[in-house]
């Protein structure tokens, strides 16, 4: 007759192993994720930026063809259903909403102005030849996006 004992439990030195194997993996794969939030920030600046240059694109070609100013006017931008479908969305770096005016220079050297209670900045000129419209990001984050010499773009380099 065999007497044979159940084994119900992990010894000490198998859970140490396993302890082990375990801070190995996340020592490795942690900082592959820690990226991920720069990289979500920064794709969704990049997809706000070039979803409302587009739709201001789209109401310039109406707006040509209706023989009026090529550029919507500030006003014009934030009303929902004129220039975009809905608000901007909030700037990902900051969270801020809404779209506010800059100057020319401003806008020229892509300028933060109350930075951090507005996500958008937005210069028009309509007067000028050809007419002028400048739409960026209201921060100065530091994105993932390459800028081509090696180091990376800034939010309102987008």
């Amino acid at each position: 007759m065999s007497t044979r004992t159940a084994r119900s439990a992990f010894s000490l030195l198998e859970l140490m192993i396993v302890v082990m194997i375990l801070g190995i993996l996340a020592a490795v794969v942690v900082p592959r994720f820690a990226g991920a939030t720069d990289d979500a920030r920064s794709s969704a600046t990049e997809a706000t930026v070039a979803s409302v240059r587009a739709s201001i694109a789209a109401f310039r070609t109406r707006a040509v063809m209706q023989g009026v100013d090529p550029f919507p006017t500030l006003e014009q931008l934030n009303t929902p259903g004129v220039v975009m479908t809905q608000a901007a969305p909030a700037n990902p770096f900051t969270g801020a909403s809404g779209i506010q005016a800059v100057s020319a220079s401003q806008a020229q050297d892509r300028a933060v102005a109350n930075d951090g209670s507005i996500g958008w900045n937005y210069y028009v000129d309509n007067s000028a030849d050809p007419p002028v419209f400048v739409f960026y990001a209201n921060c100065s984050n530091t994105t993932t996006v390459p800028d081509g010499s090696g180091g990376t773009l800034t939010a309102n380099e987008l």
